[in-house]
């Protein structure tokens, strides 16, 4: 029998990216010209693909430039504008000696995923980390998991998806696995019950004691 897998999410689950990611935005509607709302009213740009939320913000026509100016910045200042939350280092400290196996599904490019956990000194707790491509392959959670379950032969049913938006409770059913929806990040406990998450967790240590029972 395959060991169990957990798979976390980055952006509002190990780590609270939000100066990065709306500082990054506001740099790329000011260059586009557009209004540049707060940082509070761009939050909800945490999770999905970027691609999507662009296109939202000034139109599908723009969004591939607004995301080519959102890197531009993000690439070498905002990706480091980012912190861990309290209690992550304990949680996977504490599952890694669990016998279960760590692995890291994020939306977010692969090649910035890495240089985050390097950043901050956790890739070694993770057996797998899988990410995006920058001409947007896998960007859709249900595509990513699909890929990470294959590549890393685990069985769906023994795996979970722990998460904070709708994205990573969606990309769980569809691929069979369990979920954990963090209530700390950045999806509302609404969203979360409406993607039909199987369990709330207030932080990362109660992820731990979830998942231990």
């Amino acid at each position: 029998m395959t060991r169990p897998t957990i798979f976390f999410d980055l952006d509002g689950t190990l780590t609270d990216p939000k100066p990065g990611i709306t500082r990054c935005v506001q740099h790329a509607l000011e260059q586009l010209g557009e209004p540049v709302p707060p940082a509070d009213d761009l939050t909800w740009c945490i999770g999905p693909p970027l691609q999507d939320s662009f296109a939202t913000l000034v139109g599908a026509g723009r969004a591939a430039e607004a995301l080519r100016l959102y890197r531009e910045r993000f690439s070498e200042i905002g990706l480091f504008e980012n912190a861990l939350y309290p209690g992550v280092t304990d949680c996977l400290t504490t599952l890694t000696g669990s016998g279960g196996r760590l692995c890291l599904a994020s939306s977010k490019p692969l090649v910035y995923v890495e240089r985050i956990l390097e950043h901050f000194g956790i890739t070694r707790f993770f057996d797998g980390v899988f990410g995006s491509e920058l001409d947007g392959t896998r960007t859709d959670k249900r595509e990513l998991l699909a890929y990470a379950l294959q590549q890393t032969g685990s069985e769906a049913a023994r795996s979970v998806m722990v998460g904070d938006r709708e994205h990573d409770i969606i990309g769980a059913n569809h691929n069979g696995m369990g979920s954990i929806a963090v209530l700390y990040g950045y999806g509302s406990r609404d969203e979360l019950e409406r993607a039909g998450a199987g369990s709330f967790a207030e932080s990362p240590v109660a992820i731990s004691k979830i998942l231990l029972g």
